[in-house]
């Protein structure tokens, strides 16, 4: 407690402590708010420190007191006596009186603010509010022609695109509904998807390709898709990405028959047919045949096909489980597994020996498709499944197998690792029974016991730790790299993913793509989108970001800088030295197994953009590899185990976790996360892993379509707002609270453009537009002027080959099965 002093009556002084480890220190008053009561606690001071004032004036004094003061002796004089002074009692409860007062009164003030603004929020008052102003791009025009029907067919060289426009003026834009003549639709041819494996120059390198089939007596064959050269009159252009440079086919597009049809779309569940696709514009619709699906095993018809097909590929050995407690029947079990093991592989060289084969072996991949135990598989997901494991395992030869990775969300009520028998028994519940043998279930607490000791930063709150499908989704596929070493690479996928072309041609041209690509500013291109209307072709690209890279660009956070009041004056663009090997942490404790990381064998500016190419990718993404440092990215720092004391580790990301990951990249990840306890953001976690590592990652142009008329000039600037021309490395990223700009593409992980396009494709209606009618009637009352204008009469869409990305809960209208056929009762009375 302070005590009042004469001299500056409104100034309070701290008494000072006496305790021995007290020493005086100067009180920030914004840090320490009222900290100033002395540390005793006593409420007034003892101490007789006060003098009396100079000001006193003499009705301070008693009466008694004489007006001039008596001189004292000299054998007595002493230090004149210094006044103990305290507030009157009534002063003091004024004050106390008053500051209670206030207290209440502004507590009253905040329950009546409180009241007044939740009434005006009831009664709508906040509406009266202004809205925000809507983004830029959200005020450019619908594009129209995405929409348009097989009757509207050109050949590729002769369409004219709606967009991009050569000079980005929308005053060019030309109404394509008013000039669009009708016609009858062509025929469809099939596509063909494995014409490489019968070439000449693969058979001299590979063994042949023996047929799959998806029935045990070797019956029925894969059926193919069904395509039409070229595209609906008008079809815009790929504002991202390139079909020329990935070596996808441009000049063709798929109807929803042609690209489903082979899998159940179109026929009756009596047939074995999903029952879909049944109504609609029809005229045309004829798959190359109906497939009986009701019996199909597709984990046994995946292993068959790799059995018929084993000597194309490396030969793998199964892992083998030590038992960690003495039993009699392992011992037994494993002493005979290994002899008859030993005695095949003796039998398998024999055979290879005396047979001439091509001594080049291929790779595995496994397609690992993401999903949960609550998933309702609709017939359309059911479409897509069966596509996936047509085109990739069973149309390569054994190339790909297709795995279903189910997490389990309620682990309570669901004890999976009881025994088999509770396994089994919610696997049959969660997954249709044709899936069911391509199945993994997974628990969050399964990754809890294999990774633990993870420091656990709760980025994202309680509700969503480290080790749970969210943040921790690659620690799920880390451990299923473990326990199917025998693929060299994983695909990571989203069951909500789709592709109106085939997964073969994909898969197998980006890969061929990404083997070519050289590591010289590999890293520097992986972080930015390549617009071909505005960076032209590929190696004006790649000039581009060479000197961006090493001359800097001007920010645009320095927009202001110049400005009349603004002092700081724009600094000079910077350059950056470019990635070139491994990017370790600071701190060489952060440091795991480096020793066979690659190293370039010379300097960036000897390398001729040789190294690196003809090396498998490590890490293939669908978005720009960006530094998330300074981005407003929410997960930025989500990363943990790395001593972060001087500056943030180096990392990258790429949004949307779908990607290829090898098998040492797994690997690597797998054991820093269980002994260095390094982990990272699912979409962060196996980019950091490839910088740090050295390992090869490559962002994949594909193509990607915008649903508005964005001048493709500005489309640039805010794609790539980053650092020097990057995506990512500033506030100013795309990634993080710009990433609205996504949502009207067909890839992104909340894209809105995508699901309504798919859905239309299906021949569905999306806002009262689209679906039966538009497909087969001209509405002469509509002026053919926007998306709300088409006429439509055009019949069904047709896309060229794009991934398309978020789409969820498609209901497509389903016959009704046999079995569920109401045959009415003959009367008798009749």
């Amino acid at each position: 407690m302070g005590v009042f002093d004469t001299h500056a009556p409104l100034r309070v002084t701290k008494r000072p402590t006496h305790s021995r480890y007290s020493r005086s220190r100067d009180y920030d008053v914004e840090k320490h708010r009222y900290e100033t009561d002395s540390d005793d606690g006593s409420e007034y001071s003892s101490d007789d420190s006060s003098l009396v004032s100079s000001r006193e004036t003499s009705g301070s004094y008693s009466s008694n007191r004489p007006m001039l003061p008596r001189k004292s002796s000299a054998g007595s004089q002493r230090p004149p006596l210094r006044s103990s002074y305290k507030l009157p009692n009534r002063v003091v409860r004024y004050l106390c009186l008053g500051l209670i007062s206030t207290i209440i009164i502004f507590m009253i003030s905040l329950v009546r603010m409180s009241v007044v603004s939740s009434r005006r929020v009831d009664s709508g008052g906040m509406r009266k509010r202004p809205p925000p102003p809507p983004a830029p791009w959200e005020s450019f025009p619908f594009l129209t022609r995405y929409y348009g029907g097989l009757r509207t067919l050109v050949p590729f060289e002769e369409n004219k695109p709606e967009y991009p426009l050569p000079e980005d003026e929308p005053s060019n834009r030309t109404t394509m509904e008013n000039i669009i003549p009708t016609r009858d639709i062509p025929a469809s041819k099939p596509f063909e998807a494995y014409s490489k494996h019968s070439s000449k120059s693969y058979l001299k390198e590979y063994a042949p390709v023996k047929e799959c089939f998806l029935d045990t007596a070797s019956t029925i064959r894969i059926p193919r898709l069904q395509y039409y050269h070229g595209r609906p009159s008008g079809f815009p252009d790929a504002v991202i990405g390139s079909y020329e440079l990935l070596g996808f086919p441009e000049d063709i597009c798929f109807e929803r028959f042609g690209r489903l049809g082979a899998y159940g779309h179109g026929y009756s569940q009596k047939y074995g047919g999903t029952g879909t696709g049944q109504h609609g514009d029809m005229e045309g619709a004829s798959a190359e045949s109906e497939v009986d699906y009701r019996d199909v095993n597709w984990a046994e018809a995946q292993k068959r096909c790799h059995e018929a097909n084993a000597e194309r590929f490396k030969a793998k050995r199964a892992i083998i489980e030590p038992s960690t407690t003495y039993s009699i029947l392992d011992e037994g079990k494993s002493a005979h597994g290994s002899q008859r093991k030993r005695e095949e592989a003796s039998t398998s060289d024999q055979i290879l020996s005396n047979t001439t084969v091509p001594s080049k072996k291929l790779p595995r991949t496994a397609v690992v498709i993401r999903s949960y135990d609550d998933f309702e598989y609709r017939e359309e997901d059911v479409l897509q499944l069966r596509a996936m494991i047509s085109e990739l395992s069973l149309g390569s030869g054994g190339e790909y197998d297709v795995h279903l990775l189910v997490q389990v969300k309620d682990e309570g009520k669901h004890a999976i690792w009881a025994d088999h028998e509770s396994y089994e028994e919610h696997l049959n519940a969660s997954v249709p029974e044709e899936f069911r043998g391509i199945t993994t279930l997974w628990t969050t607490t399964q990754m809890l016991m294999l990774y633990q000791g993870i420091y656990d930063t709760f980025a994202r709150g309680p509700e969503l730790p480290a080790h749970g499908s969210y943040r921790g989704l690659q620690m799920a596929m880390q451990h299923f790299a473990q326990k199917h070493q025998e693929y060299d690479f994983f695909w990571h996928w989203e069951i909500d993913i789709r592709y109106t072309g085939h997964y073969y041609n994909l898969f197998s041209q980006i890969e061929a793509w990404s083997r070519k690509q050289p590591r010289k500013l590999l890293w520097e291109r992986n972080s930015r989108f390549y617009i071909p209307s505005v960076h032209g072709s590929w190696e004006d690209f790649k000039q581009m970001v060479r000197v961006q890279t090493e001359m800097g660009t001007k920010s645009p956070e320095e927009i202001w800088a110049g400005l009349p009041g603004v002092k700081t004056p724009s600094p000079a663009p910077k350059g950056e030295n470019p990635i070139w090997g491994p990017e370790r942490p600071q701190d060489p404790e952060d440091w795991f197994e480096t020793e066979n990381d690659p190293m370039p064998l010379t300097t960036p500016e000897k390398d001729k953009y040789q190294w690196g190419v003809g090396e498998d990718a490590d890490l293939i993404s669908f978005n720009p590899l960006f530094d998330p440092e300074g981005t407003t990215w929410l997960l930025a720092d989500d990363y943990t185990g790395y001593n972060i004391t001087e500056k943030p580790v180096p990392r990258r990301a790429a949004i949307v976790t779908s990607s290829r990951m090898s098998r040492r990249l797994l690997n690597t990840m797998h054991r820093e996360t269980a002994f260095k306890k390094h982990h990272a953001f699912s979409e962060m976690w196996a980019p950091t892993a490839a910088l740090h590592h050295g390992y090869k990652a490559v962002y994949v142009p594909h193509p990607m379509y915008v649903d508005r008329e964005w001048p493709t000039a500005y489309l640039a600037g805010v794609m790539n707002a980053g650092r020097n021309g990057a995506t990512g490395g500033s506030k100013s990223s795309v990634f993080g609270e710009k990433e609205h700009n996504f949502l009207g593409m067909t890839w992104y992980y909340n894209a809105g453009f995508a699901p309504n396009l798919w859905k239309r494709w299906l021949g569905l209606s999306v806002n009262n537009e689209g679906g039966e009618e538009f497909e087969t009637i001209v509405d002469e009352g509509r002026d053919g002027k926007g998306v709300n204008g088409m006429r439509g009469g055009e019949g069904r869409m047709c896309l060229p080959p794009m991934l398309i990305h978020p789409v969820k809960d498609v209901e497509l209208p389903v016959g009704s099965p046999l079995n569920q056929l109401e045959v009415p009762e003959s009367d008798p009375a009749a």
